[in-house]
């Protein structure tokens, strides 16, 4: 009877370490599966924010180039109405100039 009781207990100890061995390998395992979905997210969200930037990005650039444009159109304008300004004053500059070397 006591033997039976000693092998019964024995059994019972070697349950009970491999059992504990099983939930420490399980959760080893675990733990390492939830390191890997952990970087895989952390990649997925590095990956989308260089997308976000990338789009942004490309957004400003657009937005700076038609900004540009719309300067250089202005400025063209510009330009032409003080040509158009100066042509209409040429002949009044050129009797102004005419006046003076007259009068000396």
């Amino acid at each position: 009877m006591a033997l039976e009781v000693i092998q019964t207990v024995t059994q019972a100890e070697a349950k009970a370490k491999a059992d504990r061995e099983a939930a420490a390998a399980q959760a080893r395992q675990r733990l390492a599966d939830a390191q890997r979905a952990a970087k895989q997210t952390v990649e997925q969200t590095r990956q989308q924010a260089r997308e976000e930037a990338r789009q942004m990005m490309a957004q400003a650039e657009e937005k700076a180039a038609e900004a540009t444009r719309e300067a250089l159109e202005q400025a063209e304008k510009d330009c032409e109405a003080l040509k158009q300004n100066a042509r209409e004053r040429l002949e009044e500059a050129a009797q102004l100039i005419v006046g003076r070397v007259v009068e000396r």
